[in-house]
Parts: structure tokens; sequence; C-alpha cells
């Protein structure tokens, strides 16, 4: 769909991440190592404000259910409004990977399961103290 991808990964000031920042972006680095044109940013702020920042003019959201399309619709009608220059694409995932979840990966990996089969076959997530 497109040439170039940026995984832009951001502070969300109303969550406390399962990992830091730097686990976040090592574990993205891995699940696209081997994808030609992607690229990884951080940042805090506004996810249109980095759009007109590297002049992009898309924004791809997953969703893997009505609930998730509601709340991605809403921010996708904000960002809009901000940024009429910016569209997003919502893609669903693939039925396969519906019921995964990261609360349930999470409580997985918090009792100490094995949490592989959720995973990227190239993706070793840091063990949990």
């Amino acid at each position: 769909m497109f040439d170039k991808v940026v995984v832009a990964v951001g502070v969300n000031q109303d969550k406390t991440g399962f990992y830091d920042m730097d686990q976040r972006m090592d574990i993205i680095r891995q699940a696209t190592k081997d994808i030609t044109g992607v690229s990884i940013i951080k940042y805090d702020g506004l996810t249109v404000d980095v759009c007109r920042e590297l002049g992009i003019r898309h924004i791809v959201r997953g969703v893997r259910n009505m609930l998730d399309f509601e709340n991605e619709r809403a921010i996708a009608d904000a960002n809009k409004r901000m940024a009429p220059e910016v569209d997003t694409i919502i893609i669903p995932t693939a039925q396969e990977f519906a019921h995964i979840s990261s609360s349930a990966v999470r409580d997985i990996l918090r009792h100490h399961g094995d949490t592989s089969m959720f995973e990227p076959a190239n993706v070793k997530l840091p063990s949990v103290k």
C-alpha cells in the first residue's frame, strides 16, 4: 500500500506502558527488521503534528472489533478537524488475530506464561520481573 512506512511510537500521558519506550522501540525493530522502507520514531505530542513535520499524509490504524473501530473513528475525526490534509485509513485485523489483545498478552507475561503464539516469529518479548 505504501513505499515507506513510519512507525511512530507516541507517549500517552494517560497510560503507564507495560514496557518502557526503549523496549517498545526494540520490539518494533525486531518485528519490522526484514521489511524494506520501514522507519521507527518516537514522539511526544499530537500525531497530526508529527505528520505535518514529516510530510506524512496518511495515518494507518488497525482494529480488532467494532469497539476498536468506534474509538479509532473518534480519533480519526478529531485528527481530520485538526489536520484536514491527513487521512486516516482503518484496517481490520485478519480474523485469526482478532482474539489477541495486549491486555491478555500482558496478563500472560505477568504470570510468566508462554506468549510466543501471540508474537511474530522474529520477536522475543522482554521478560517481566
